[in-house]
């Protein structure tokens, strides 16, 4: 259905400084109706990501009323614990709101650089947060996207981002949509100085929108999900440079039940630094739009994973999952070599029968939590190999050992796969005990595995998270680290609810570093607040021989 959308030009609204850190409360292009996107949560139980339902949330709405304008504190803090460094890389607002939902991606011409980021309850945009001393210290900008429509900010998240060796580059996607508005876009920022500054909100990369700025019309029908970013940074290949932006997108029907919501490709070889928005984008749809039967589906997506191989072939994983619910039935993969243009007949599964199972929970909480964890998975190309590898949570043994996190790999660009092998395991090779989830998944530069995941098995009452390392050599073995100083409690780490942590966590590794990011909510101040928040960390490790 498309809406008339009246354009408001609104001169003295617009903030020119949304890339200064100066942040303020989103305010929202009214149409007098409850946008679909927020039916839809509030009557399914999945289907669109945490990260966006959260901001259907009165109580996400009300603390952002009251804080959003709170001064920010100077500088970060940092604990350690014998050969362990936690470092809080955000700078707290005062009083502290929720940060969470963390990416990292690493320079290709410097180690010591890394930029990652974050969703920020402060604003309703990202947090972003860069190094150039190796991840010792760690400033903090605040990115809020805006609807160019009508120059209003919106709430955006979902951040993921990519460095790009030809434009000497860093590049992220995030979400711009309202409580109020059917509005939804997907946006893209650059920034050519290693993270200090981005885009303005306005100038963003429109990379994909339901509103059509020709007509001034909203097609209501369609919410715009879950992007990430990568960059094919092989100087020999025809589409060196070449950005690729992927995304969901959630087609719904008047009573807010989505019956169609498959995975998109948006791409572009040139991003004008002087204002982004002037790029143009190429659209792909990796998964036909058409409607699905419950469980069946191939156009009922989420998670998709964008990777570039050496030989310029990319590659998207991606989850056949419920439209309306959490449930997640395979993994697939889908491959170009036509830089985008166009995907195989027939995409690829990744797991094998019996190598997967899903939270039966149709809202993926992992009692006796109250979070939302689902089986959002890593996915990464091992440039020194050449091998693929996949990690997932999986709920195979979930009434043995908990949710556990599985991986597997494949050694000719994903048309096989090796079976299912545990991840987070014991000292003695099984399956750890309580809950592990929230994997993240890179390589380093002589071809070892680094993942990284969420963890509770040192909690006996599985409440408390740590968070946890495992580097392999073969992707066989996976000897387990707790890289935590502290453990948190995730239930006072969101407002006064704790329903939320995020949907993910990132790792990424230069040549001489790993840098491994997750939220973190040691640092919560309820008695003193009332509320929970999380802050982001970080434990920068040397790689070592």
């Amino acid at each position: 259905m498309k809406t008339r959308y009246r354009l408001l030009f609104l001169g003295t609204a617009v903030a020119t400084a949304l890339s200064s850190g100066v942040t303020g409360a989103p305010t929202h292009a009214a149409t007098g109706s409850v946008p679909l996107w927020v039916t839809h949560v509030n009557k399914y139980p999945g289907g669109i990501t945490a990260g966006v339902r959260a901001y259907a949330s009165n109580e996400v709405a009300q603390a952002q009323a009251s804080h959003a304008k709170a001064a920010l504190a100077a500088g970060t803090s940092s604990s350690s614990t014998g050969s362990l460094h936690n470092v809080q890389m955000d700078t707290n607002s005062n009083p502290p709101l929720p940060q969470n939902e963390t990416n990292v991606t690493v320079s290709l011409d410097n180690p010591n650089i890394a930029v990652a980021g974050s969703n920020d309850y402060v604003s309703g945009g990202v947090t972003v947060m860069y190094t150039s001393d190796g991840g010792n210290k760690w400033g903090t900008i605040r990115v809020n996207p805006e609807f160019a429509g009508t120059r209003d900010f919106c709430n955006g998240g979902d951040p993921w981002f990519a460095y790009s060796q030809r434009d000497r580059a860093f590049y992220f996607v995030q979400l711009c949509f309202f409580r109020a508005s059917p509005v939804s876009e997907v946006q893209l920022y650059k920034s050519i100085d290693n993270g200090r500054s981005w885009t303005p909100g306005q100038q963003s990369g429109l990379v994909a929108s339901n509103f059509n700025y020709g007509t001034g019309t909203v097609d209501s029908s369609i919410f715009h999900d879950t992007n990430q970013v990568t960059v094919d940074n092989h100087p020999t290949r025809p589409h060196y440079g070449r950005i690729y932006v992927t995304h969901v997108k959630f087609h719904m029907l008047p009573t807010g039940f989505s019956d169609y919501c498959p995975v998109q490709l948006d791409y572009t070889d040139d991003v004008p630094t002087y204002n982004p928005r002037l790029t143009v984008f190429q659209h792909t749809k990796v998964v036909p739009d058409q409607p699905n039967g419950p469980g069946t589906g191939r156009s009922a997506n989420q998670w998709a994973r964008p990777q570039v191989e050496s030989n310029g072939t990319l590659d998207i994983a991606y989850a056949l999952e419920d439209c309306n619910s959490g449930l997640d039935h395979h993994f697939e993969m889908q491959k170009s070599t036509s830089g985008g243009a166009t995907f195989l007949a027939h995409p690829v599964q990744i797991d094998h029968p019996g190598d997967f199972k899903d939270n039966p929970d149709l809202g993926d909480l992992l009692p006796p939590t109250k979070f939302r964890a689902p089986a959002s998975p890593g996915f990464w190309f091992n440039g020194a190999t050449g091998v693929l590898g996949f990690d997932y949570q999986n709920g195979r043994d979930l009434k043995k050992s908990g949710a556990n996190v599985s991986f597997e790999q494949s050694a000719d660009g994903g048309r096989t796969w090796t079976s299912m092998l545990y991840i987070s395991v014991t000292s003695g090779g099984q399956p750890a005990p309580n809950d592990q989830f929230f994997p993240s998944l890179t390589s380093l530069a002589d071809g070892r595995w680094v993942a990284i995941w969420y963890d509770r098995r040192n909690d006996p009452k599985n409440t408390k998270i740590e968070t946890f390392q495992a580097i392999s050599k073969d992707g066989i073995h996976w000897p387990n680290q707790d890289i935590s100083t502290k453990s948190w409690d995730p239930n006072l780490s969101f407002f006064k609810s704790g329903a939320f942590i995020g949907d993910y966590i990132g790792v990424n590794a230069s040549t001489t570093r790993i840098y491994p990011t997750w939220a973190d909510g040691r640092t919560t101040q309820i008695a003193r607040t009332g509320i929970g928040n999380t802050d982001i960390f970080t434990n920068v490790e040397v790689v070592k021989n």
